[in-house]
Order: C-alpha cells, then sequence, then structure tokens
C-alpha cells in the first residue's frame, strides 16, 4: 500500500454498525508502523514492551528483534493501554482468517478499490485477472507496506532488516514492491538538482519582491 492509501484508511470513518472493524485497523496500521508480522503482533504483551521500544523473538524465525516505537505505532498502543486482554496482550489482535476478512470489508469500505492485475500460470497457460485492491489487502500487508515506505523514505535497507528479522538483502528482496512515485523520484535524479518546496518558495517570494519593486519605480 502507499503512504496516500494509508492515510486514507486511517482517516475513513467507520460506520457505528461495524464498529468491529476499528480495531482490525489498529493493529493492521501497527503493522505497518513497525513492520511486526501479524502472529507477533498476535503474541504481543506488555512484557516484551518498555523505553519506547519492542523487544520481541519471532516467532516465525526465532530472531531477537528491537524495534523502536514512532510516534503512530506507540499512539496505537496507548489507545488500548487502560483496557485489560487475555494473557497481559498489548493489542486487540483476533485469529488470521478473521483479520483478513475485516480487512477486506474495511479496505471496500474506505474505496480501496483500484483496479489490480494479477498474473498467474495454470500448467504453461498464463491467466489474467483484474481485481479490486481490497481484495489483496491481508494480513502480510502490513509488513511489506513498512518495508516499502521505509525504503521510500531513504532508510538503508541494512536498518530495515534489523527491524524486519531478515537476514541478508536476498532475504528480503520478495517482500520488496517499489512504489511508482518511488521510482519517477529516482528518474528526475537525471534531470538534475531536485528544487525543494522551501527553495520553490523562496524563489516565488524573490521573484514577487522584485516585481513590486519594478511597479514602484515606475
Amino acid at each position: 500500500m502507499t503512504e496516500e492509501e494509508i492515510e486514507q484508511l486511517e482517516k475513513f470513518k467507520i460506520p457505528k454498525k461495524r464498529v468491529a472493524l476499528e480495531p482490525a485497523r489498529d493493529v493492521f496500521l501497527f503493522c505497518c508502523y513497525t513492520g511486526l508480522r501479524h502472529s507477533d503482533v498476535y503474541n504481543l504483551t506488555w512484557a516484551d514492551v518498555h523505553d519506547g521500544k519492542i523487544e520481541i523473538v519471532t516467532k516465525k524465525t526465532v530472531d531477537r528483534l528491537v524495534i523502536e516505537l514512532n510516534k503512530k505505532s506507540m499512539a496505537i498502543i496507548r489507545k488500548y493501554s487502560d483496557i485489560s486482554f487475555p494473557k497481559h496482550k498489548v493489542l486487540p489482535v483476533v485469529c488470521n482468517q478473521k483479520m483478513n476478512k475485516y480487512l477486506h470489508e474495511l479496505c471496500q469500505l474506505a474505496g480501496l478499490d483500484a483496479p489490480i492485475k494479477i498474473t498467474h500460470y495454470e500448467g504453461n497457460k498464463r491467466v489474467d485477472e483484474v481485481k479490486p485492491k481490497y481484495e489483496l489487502i491481508g494480513t502480510h500487508t502490513g509488513r511489506r507496506t513498512f518495508i516499502c515506505l521505509a525504503l521510500s523514505k531513504g532508510i538503508p535497507p541494512t536498518v530495515v532488516m534489523k527491524w524486519t528479522g531478515h537476514s541478508d538483502y536476498k532475504a528480503m528482496k520478495p517482500y520488496i514492491d517499489v512504489a511508482d512515485e518511488v521510482k519517477e523520484s529516482y528518474m528526475k535524479r537525471f534531470d538534475g538538482p531536485n528544487e525543494t518546496n522551501e527553495d520553490k518558495q523562496k524563489n516565488e517570494d524573490e521573484q514577487k519582491n522584485e516585481d513590486e519593486q519594478k511597479n514602484e519605480t515606475k
């Protein structure tokens, strides 16, 4: 998912009749902001959270990870800090199957329905299908989104790997899906130095001042 789609999901007002979707959204966004697998968020307890960090041993790979909490992931934790969940769990996480069902409904309601072309093979026959994006969003999308967004923000792969637990770049590569806007930004480097918004505004202000001075001298 792109950063714009994440923001769209964040701001979506969930209907009162579907309040069960709100915890599902929070858990999914938590995965997007930490890179944790759904299984690790499911097992996350308060003993794993301290000093603004998460320290866990992952269920799938038995790696020990230390993940710093950013403002958004910390806000989600604080939202549920006064609620007592079984086994001292931090968040209201449901099973993987039910979570995927909630995500499909949530993302459909939020309007994440862009057509996505997917290709698979049946024997030697290539089969192309077009599906709405919400049908393709599942629990693992959160972790994939974290990796893509981190890389798009210029965070080195070696740092991202420290958060996700990937042992080498080859192991992480299947999860990398470079967003179009990231490719576009790199292509623009061939055009020369980039003008930042601050520089652009400064140049516009200078031009405006020059025009005003010329008008005064007329």
